[in-house]
């Protein structure tokens, strides 16, 4: 009876902490993005500007194909852009159109020319204003084929989408290129930890949580990563769900494809509070001397026993011996020999879990007997059983007087 108490305790702080911590799942350390960079047109491949391991920034240029063509094409359309010829004749047609209009108008009012010279100088000089615009036109259209030749141009390089390490080069110089990709470039800053999940753990992981990286390598055993995405649909044929955390690697030192464990923890719901260790509290004491719930054969269920907080200190304590009934008046002499046969039954603790419980004297009947065996010859005696409104402190104790 005396371990029945450990093993409750034990117990449940084994229950409170399974809440505090889920189980830790297989992840794997990847790469945040991966792409296999190509070239947007087809041709030769000219020159190619990174070997596997370097580090590239977005939009650097990892390779080149061959472009006489465009470089030519776009060298024309930037010259024809910048030609200004056109535009300033037709500008100073317009100008000498309008003097005409000027000088025939003056004539007219001295009747030295007719109305239709004056229609004739007006009709010229709005013929040389819309040549100008033309000229503009001509000249803003040139312009925008100057840059869709630098485009073409442009299509010509291949480009890193995002800052990253090259992983793989698939190509090298003198290859024709159509749709095959030249590298490959991943970003490993930040890093992504994907992790299966087992659905009885759905609904306490939420997204903003931290959670424990364990690792293989002695440098990088217990990282701190944060949860991203949790999948909301449960795969039915693993019975599992997808975890995606972000783990920073600002410096990129550590390496993408670490196989790992992750724990989460649990956060706990809210309006809810922790459960505390329970201990056992004392049991009561019958009158039999034996404890509330406790058979002949000294068994206790643990249902007679009460669970309560545990305190900080615990400190045993002994359980209250219920108050008695004073006894009727006895005789001086067998009131003596009582104490004595008392005194002589010294009386033994008894163990009840981790609490002291001092067992009960004998009950006064059984002193009795032993002192009338003692004196048998020189004492007669005469119960009497008068039995007066009986409390559960007389079931076992009945009345009665020696003379």
């Amino acid at each position: 009876m005396r371990y029945l108490t450990p093993m409750v305790t034990m117990l449940a702080a084994g229950l409170a902490c399974t809440g505090a911590h889920a189980e830790a799942v297989g992840c794997l350390v990847e790469p945040d993005r991966v792409a296999d960079v190509g070239s947007q047109s087809v041709g030769v491949l000219e020159r190619l500007m990174v070997e596997r391991g370097d580090n590239v920034s977005a939009g650097q240029v990892v390779a080149r194909l061959s472009a006489q063509v465009e470089r030519a094409s776009a060298s024309v359309a930037e010259a024809r852009s910048q030609a200004e010829a056109e535009v300033r004749q037709a500008e100073a047609a317009y100008e000498l159109a309008q003097r005409k209009l000027e000088r025939a108008r003056d004539l007219l009012k001295q009747d030295f020319v007719s109305d239709q010279a004056l229609d004739q100088a007006d009709a010229e000089a709005r013929v040389a204003s819309q040549r100008v615009v033309q000229a503009r036109e001509a000249q803003r259209v040139s312009l925008r084929e100057f840059r869709l030749s630098t485009a073409q141009l442009s299509q010509r390089d291949v480009r890193s989408p995002f800052d990253g390490i090259v992983i793989e080069r698939y190509r090298t110089e003198g290859e024709r290129i159509e749709r095959e990709p030249v590298v490959r470039v991943a970003r490993i800053d930040p890093l992504r930890i994907e992790a299966i999940v087992p659905a009885s753990q759905f609904g306490s992981i939420q997204a903003g949580q931290v959670a424990t990286i364990k690792t293989d390598l002695a440098s990088y055993s217990a990282m701190s990563a944060k949860v991203v995405l949790v999948d909301r649909v449960i795969d039915p044929a693993s019975n599992s769900f997808r975890v995606r955390l972000t783990l920073p690697n600002p410096e990129r030192k550590i390496p993408a494809g670490l196989r790992c464990r992750v724990d989460f923890a649990v956060a706990p719901q809210s309006g809810a509070t922790p459960a505390a260790p329970a201990a056992v509290q004392p049991a009561a004491v019958s009158r039999s001397g034996r404890p509330s719930g406790q058979d002949s054969s000294g068994r206790v269920s643990v249902a007679a026993q009460t669970i309560a907080p545990r305190a900080a200190n615990p400190v045993p304590v002994v359980a209250p011996v219920p108050a008695r009934k004073p006894a009727p008046a006895v005789a001086p002499g067998i009131l003596a020999a009582l104490n004595a046969v008392s005194a002589s039954s010294a009386p033994r603790p008894v163990l009840i879990s981790t609490h002291v419980v001092k067992a009960r004297q004998a009950p006064e009947r059984m002193l009795v007997k032993q002192y009338i065996a003692s004196r048998e010859p020189k004492l007669s005696m005469s119960m009497n059983m008068t039995v007066r409104g009986k409390s559960s402190l007389d079931e076992d104790r009945p009345m009665f007087s020696l003379r």
